[in-house]
């Protein structure tokens, strides 16, 4: 978590508190703003510095409660919002904070132009799943691992190494199998990136959590692990902050989709018809294929067998460890068919190269 993550709790006030109080919390932190909220935590108003100043100028009576000066319609961004669309907002609107709230408008961080623009380097590992047939992209994988299919200027695995590297993280694992060489020969030792990358290597298939059980040590913190053929925009600082703010032993990112039902969907009640809907929308969220893991996890998978990764959870749950969904709506492609990659390639352009 970035330090000005850590410092964001320090800057929650009420809103029945004084001006001058609020003056005394914004003069103790650096980030020159307080975060104005109810009892349960929900955004009502942010006050600033700024703020302060120009109560100062109308010569205003400081025991009036903060309520009085704040900015009771603030801009905030969602915990599911890109880093894109953060910075591009903060730009749009020239500020250097904004608030992160969830679905139901708690605080749960605040993000800093300086944090967006410049990364904060990360211990956290990073095991990428690199190591599987890709037979459906057949025959394009024929000859070439998946992972190294190129979508505009750059090979898939290389477009989610530079998708961590955004958010500073530092040290990868490449789970490999299939023309393991090839891939090791293009990512190396990662120093042409600038970061590690060390090499689980599969003797058979070991799913995609069984080649944990590979790692020569024990992380020390949450290490991601992700599937080697998604395209994301997900912002992973907000995966890590939200594992840690709900004390989670295993998160599990999820996309929200949608599909169309082609037919009239009939209601029944026994034998009596209560409703006919026509093409109704159905949501629902399915597994992204990122998660984000314990250490502690690491004890559940046996050693050079196959195990996936529901399978972990499932074991997870019940131990009655604390596991969590993290909901996403940025652009997420699972490269599983020929029309999947033809999309991605399509897609990347726009999403990627802007």
């Amino acid at each position: 978590m970035s330090l000005d993550q850590m410092r964001w709790r320090s800057i929650l006030i009420r809103p029945e508190l004084s001006i001058m109080e609020a003056i005394q919390v914004i003069d103790k932190g650096v980030l020159r703003l307080a975060m104005v909220t109810d009892a349960q935590n929900r955004l009502q108003g942010v006050v600033t510095d700024g703020d302060v100043r120009r109560a100062l100028l109308k010569r205003m009576d400081l025991r009036e409660p903060v309520l009085t000066i704040m900015n009771p319609v603030p801009i905030f961004a969602r915990m599911t919002d890109s880093r894109e669309r953060i910075l591009s907002m903060m730009h749009a609107r020239k500020i250097e904070h904004i608030p992160l709230v969830d679905e139901t408008g708690h605080v749960v961080g605040l993000e800093t132009m300086h944090n967006l623009s410049v990364p904060t380097p990360r211990d956290n590992w990073v095991t990428l799943m690199a190591g599987g047939l890709g037979s459906r992209l057949s025959p394009l994988t024929d000859m070439i691992p998946k992972p190294l299919l190129r979508v505009g200027s750059k090979p898939i695995l290389e477009v989610i190494l530079e998708s961590f590297l955004a958010y500073g993280f530092r040290r990868f694992f490449l789970s490999v199998n299939y023309r393991k060489e090839m891939i090791k020969e293009y990512f190396g030792n990662g120093s042409a990136w600038g970061v590690e990358i060390e090499y689980l290597e599969e003797n058979g298939r070991l799913g995609t959590a069984g080649s944990l059980s590979l790692f020569k040590e024990r992380p020390e913190q949450p290490f991601f692990v992700m599937n080697g053929d998604l395209l994301t925009r997900i912002n992973f600082q907000h995966v890590l902050d939200f594992h840690l703010e709900h004390q989670s032993c295993a998160t599990l990112c999820v996309r929200k989709v949608e599909q169309t039902v082609p037919y009239g969907v009939v209601r029944l009640d026994a034998h009596r018809l209560v409703n006919i809907e026509e093409k109704p929308v159905q949501e629902y969220f399915v597994n992204a294929g990122i998660y984000l893991l314990d250490p502690s996890v690491l004890s559940l998978i046996p050693k050079g067998q196959y195990y996936d990764m529901p399978t972990l959870f499932q074991s997870i749950i019940r131990q009655g460890e604390t596991t969590a969904a993290f909901p996403f709506l940025d652009y997420w492609m699972d490269i599983g068919r020929m029309g999947d990659f033809r999309q991605a390639c399509q897609d990347y352009p726009e999403v990627f190269a802007a």
